[in-house]
């Protein structure tokens, strides 16, 4: 790990400062510096759980797939954050029950499971870290949950389309991925908008025209 590569992780990682000597030593000597192009698949359902990632550049989306072979994202991993997913499978010693995807250009450090096992047990801040980020995941999810069981697609559409701001550069497959569904359905609600003047449809892309009546659909 040269200087630059270590200022970054300590940056975004600050839990990693400050290591006692043996823990530094072994950071220095055993994690691994990665570079994965987007569409790269950094781990697969059911695949094993050997190491834990902690992005420096770019995003990585966890995603499940159902029975149904629909889509559902969970979350986004950003910079100086981790996948909780993973940190359970480390833990639990469990194979990976999602998938990841980088989602744009990925560069990160990676820890085998033994060093990351020896900073939970060993350095209460990198515990702490992880822990708090179980909570912050875990409200996300519960929130994922509510929307998927209690709003209709329409609205989840709207609030979603609302979140990225006025000009969305997404494909309809993507977005019904992103909602657990299928694309012919957001396909027709996106078209349904359309018709309503709400919005503008492009090539892989979608510009909000009355943000207003958008807010209306997803309230």
């Amino acid at each position: 790990m040269n200087d630059a590569i270590r200022e970054r992780l300590f940056a975004l990682f600050p839990s990693l400062r400050n290591l006692p000597a043996e823990l530094a030593q072994r950071l220095e000597r055993e994690s691994v510096y990665i570079e994965a192009p987007a569409g790269t698949v950094l781990f697969e359902s059911s695949s094993p759980c050997q190491k834990f990632p902690m992005p420096l550049s770019g995003s990585v989306r966890v995603s499940r797939t159902g029975a149904n072979g629909r889509e559902l994202q969970l979350y986004r991993v950003a910079p100086g954050e981790s996948c909780i997913i993973t940190s359970s499978c480390l833990l639990g010693q469990n194979a990976y029950p999602a998938r990841g995807i980088a989602e744009e250009n990925l560069t990160a450090v990676v820890l085998p499971r033994s060093l990351f096992t020896q900073l939970i047990e060993q350095h209460p801040p990198f515990r702490a870290y992880v822990f708090n980020l179980f909570g912050e995941r875990l409200a996300i999810l519960m929130q994922l949950v509510e929307e998927v069981a209690f709003r209709k697609l329409d609205q989840r559409l709207a609030a979603l389309l609302l979140a990225r701001g006025e000009t969305i550069h997404a494909t309809h497959q993507s977005l019904a991925n992103e909602l657990g569904s299928v694309r012919e359905i957001v396909s027709r609600l996106l078209k349904s908008f359309q018709d309503q003047g709400i919005l503008e449809l492009g090539r892989e892309q979608i510009r909000v025209l009355d943000p207003k009546a958008l807010r209306a659909i997803a309230m």
